[in-house]
């Protein structure tokens, strides 16, 4: 049976210093490298007949690292503009920890966590919402349905928003979702029936499981 592989890419700079990065494409850091690698090995059994990812260098870097790793450097790809991160517009390259100082913790949490909060210049996660499942069912899922196993490498919000369609999340609830650069979610398809995974890596572990299931 087939199974969707979401993963975001590794450390960026931008990441690692704590700043809104949205569409500045900032490359990796040696540990965002790493942790491509770690991914590829997190998902080495389960290779992919296709392959969705970002436009930006920190995604692209990310899935060829993964390829390299594993062997699968035939797998076709597709970069798709509908899987780029949420635009920060204004805020971009802002330092969060600064913002959230400036204006408190009750705005910042509403501009950087909920579902409809506007961003001068940029998108709120409504919006990246409607643009990556919008992709996803025209694009990826006709490719699951035929059977073909697929990976998606992309980023934090447009997983967030993808993993809200999938499963069902309300606006509340995505507020809360995080994807951590150490995680891997897995879909295991069967007709209308899905089982979730979540793979998890440790320098010194490949993965640790955590499964729930979900009806779509």
């Amino acid at each position: 049976m087939p199974y969707l592989l979401l993963a975001r890419h590794g450390e960026s700079e931008y990441n690692s210093k704590n700043l809104w990065a949205g569409w500045a494409d900032t490359p990796l850091t040696e540990k965002g490298r790493h942790q491509a690698v770690m991914v590829a090995g997190a998902i080495k059994d389960l290779k992919p007949n296709a392959a969705y990812c970002s436009p930006f260098s920190r995604a692209k870097d990310t899935l060829q690292l993964i390829f390299e790793h594993n062997g699968w450097v035939d797998t076709p790809t597709t970069f798709a503009e509908a899987l780029k991160e949420r635009n920060y517009g204004d805020l971009t390259g802002m330092n969060k920890l600064e913002a959230e100082k400036e204006w408190g913790k009750e705005k910042f949490n509403r501009v950087h966590r909920s579902w409809d909060e506007p961003i001068p210049g940029g998108e709120s996660l409504k919006e990246v919402y409607q643009r990556v499942v919008l992709y996803f069912n025209d694009h990826i899922l006709p490719d699951i349905k035929q059977g073909s196993n697929v990976l998606v490498i992309s980023h934090g919000n447009a997983l967030r928003a993808l993993i809200k369609h999938l499963d069902g999340l309300s606006d509340e609830d995505v507020a809360r979702l995080e994807m951590p650069l150490e995680e891997i979610v897995v879909y295991d398809y069967e007709l209308r029936i899905a089982s979730k995974q979540v793979r998890q890596f440790e320098a010194s572990l490949p993965f640790v499981t955590v499964n729930s299931t979900y009806v779509k």
